[in-house]
């Protein structure tokens, strides 16, 4: 579904029954090249990484190397880090032609981020929060263009579900809800306050937080009742989890080389991808080897040599 021309908005998307698959916004990860790999296998909404807004207006270059995308990278939504609603508006005017909806974090943990007032701090802001949205929408000249948030959980739920309340009073498109509280790292995710706000609001809701299988994307919606799920390691270790596959086949490898081939992707983060995705297929002594590999030609000999390529899998 192309979006952007203004007649259509990722809203359409949410229909009821259906459970939309979303590739979270990733630092240094959620590139448009990885982009263009999870759109192949099922993913129906993409985010790009985390973009510091005023850094961003600020900076050509940031401009230039934060985000870049294409005519097929689409439904696209552009997360921002923000503490003052101008400086929001203004950046998400400024991609909007490019894209069909930013996002707000208020969900990053990292000491540098809250010590900003960027991030998880937001979540303890409310009227911040409703201002910086309520600007978005009055700001973006298309009506379809969507205005979310993406937050963590405060131990009092009766705050988050003020946070997110206010924020749907000023208009905000939907909720992204990180099942974790901002000092949680690799807890149990709270499927329980995921479903507070989901009952507490009435626009749609996604749920974020351990989603490494299909599987995970079904029974986190029987859980919570949510609209959406949205995978961030999980799709690093298998950018086909969303299409069904219960680690990276063979075809997503090559598909990957191909794609970083064509976009120029740097090899650091080719390889980082690469190493994710053969994680769980890999044994330790191949995953020495293949880590210490340091050219692009390096790499797809040792694929060949170890996997063989796509067509001896007789497709």
């Amino acid at each position: 579904m192309k979006t952007a021309n203004g007649n259509t908005s990722v809203m359409d998307m949410f229909e009821k029954g259906k459970v939309l698959k979303i590739c979270a916004p990733m630092v240094r990860y959620s590139k448009l090249a990885f982009r263009s790999l999870v759109r192949k296998y099922h993913c129906d909404i993409c985010f790009t990484p985390m973009i510091v807004a005023a850094d961003f207006l600020r900076s050509i270059k940031a401009r230039d190397s934060e985000f870049t995308t294409n005519e097929r990278d689409r439904p696209l939504i552009v997360q921002f880090a923000a503490h003052d609603a101008q400086t929001l508006a203004d950046a998400a005017c400024a991609v909007a032609p490019f894209s069909d909806g930013v996002d707000l974090n208020c969900g990053c943990p990292q000491r540098w981020a809250m010590s900003a007032g960027y991030g998880a701090c937001l979540i303890n802001k409310p009227e911040l929060v409703k201002d910086m949205v309520r600007q978005v929408r009055n700001q973006v000249d298309n009506p379809n263009y969507t205005a979310s948030i993406k937050i963590r959980i405060h131990k009092d739920l009766r705050q988050t579900v003020d946070l997110c309340q206010k924020a749907e009073s000023a208009g905000v498109s939907w909720i992204t809800v990180h099942g974790r509280t901002t000092e949680e790292r690799h807890q149990p995710v709270h499927y329980d306050a995921i479903k507070t706000v989901k009952d507490s609001v009435s626009i749609p809701v996604i749920a974020n937080g351990d989603i490494k299988y299909l599987r995970d994307v079904d029974s986190t919606h029987q859980l919570t009742g949510v609209d959406g799920v949205m995978a961030a390691r999980g799709l690093l270790a298998n950018p086909a989890m969303f299409a069904g596959y219960e680690e990276t086949p063979l075809q997503c490898i090559w598909d990957w080389v191909d794609i970083s081939i064509e976009q120029g992707t740097p090899f650091t983060c080719f390889h980082h991808h690469l190493i994710y995705m053969l994680e769980r297929v890999s044994s330790q002594p191949e995953r020495k080897v293949f880590n210490s590999l340091s050219s692009t030609s390096a790499v797809i000999d040792y694929l060949q040599n170890t996997y063989g390529s796509v067509h001896d899998l007789g497709t």
